[in-house]
């Protein structure tokens, strides 16, 4: 599975992203039923540390660390940091009349970062054999891990033991299908359950704090597997354990859980949120438990990100 960049060939669009040189990123809208150019949140200091030299040095000696995640929330929690939410919906076109709160009552930047919507802003699926998006945000799926050419870059796939920090639950799910789910600074950045059922613990993995933007996992698609991350296994009636991850990024100041572990859960509740940042969720079913909705394969077959927002159908239960 490879990154396709509009106005490319596949090969040549993955060399000049291996080269250092930013294309622009390309995604598919479920809803407008066209592919869209990805405006991305904080451009120049992206391709600074992603593409020049000096930029490379800063982010192995500094911006990956948690120092300096925590350093820029700081900044993002402070009341100064309200000066830039009007632009930021403007600029982004978010819809305030989706948020429970307007956008003049929130005292920080990274409270309106996480903000919560209106309940009728992300209708759940209603269906009782459907799984649903768990996160706003442009997906990837695979449908059997065992088959998979590779993530970003072809040939090229992440650890399933190294993302797990389990060999033997790596074992478990080598031939499951997986849900990428990458939010954007401009995303709702609160994540849900996908299905109903009864959730442990969320573990803390603890790792660096890379961007999981594509022009960074092009470079190295191993971020995902290290970044730190939380898992929660989700005991279902039908699906057999889901693992759901979260994962940190560059400037995400925490994971913060919302949810009970050992209480039961409907599909769509709410389970955490991501304070600033761009960042990831992964779900991980058992083999042959969910068919993935046909738009979601089609469009991870053609190299392409599929937007979605939470609470959408993403595919069925098997029975």
């Amino acid at each position: 599975m490879r990154f396709l960049l509009r106005g490319d060939e596949p090969t040549a669009a993955v060399d000049r992203y291996s080269q250092g040189t930013m294309a622009e990123i390309v995604f598919h809208d479920r809803y407008t039923g066209q592919d869209c150019v990805e405006k991305v949140y904080g451009d120049a200091f992206l391709r600074w540390t992603y593409e020049t030299l000096p930029g490379k040095i800063a982010l192995h000696s500094a911006v990956k660390r948690a120092w300096f995640s925590r350093w820029y929330g700081w900044r993002m929690d402070r009341e100064k940091s309200r000066q830039k939410i009007g632009p930021f919906v403007r600029d982004y076109g978010l819809d305030p009349n989706e948020f429970v709160r307007s956008p003049d009552q929130f005292a920080s930047f990274n409270e309106f970062f996480f903000r919560k919507l209106k309940p009728q802003a992300r209708p759940i699926d209603s269906s009782e054999s459907s799984v649903v998006f768990p996160a706003d945000g442009r997906h990837l799926c695979v449908p059997d891990l065992s088959k998979c050419e590779g993530l970003f870059v072809k040939g090229e796939m992440f650890d399933l033991a190294t993302l797990l920090d389990d060999e033997s639950l790596a074992d478990r799910y080598a031939s499951g299908g997986l849900l990428l789910s990458r939010l954007c600074p401009v995303d709702y950045h609160r994540f849900h359950f996908p299905a109903a059922g009864v959730p442990g613990s969320a573990r803390l993995i603890n790792g660096p704090l890379f961007s999981v933007n594509p022009i960074a996992l092009c470079q190295n698609v191993q971020i995902l597997a290290t970044n730190k991350r939380t898992l929660t296994k989700l005991q279902t009636e039908h699906m057999g354990t889901v693992l759901v991850m979260e994962i940190g990024a560059t400037c995400v100041g925490s994971i913060c859980q919302t949810y009970q572990a050992s209480l039961p859960v409907a599909k769509g509740d709410e389970k955490g949120y991501f304070r600033f940042g761009g960042s990831s969720t992964i779900l991980i079913f058992e083999s042959g438990r969910v068919r993935f909705d046909d738009d979601l394969v089609g469009n991870s077959k053609a190299n392409r990100e599929l937007y979605a927002r939470v609470g959408d159908r993403m595919g069925m239960v098997v029975a």
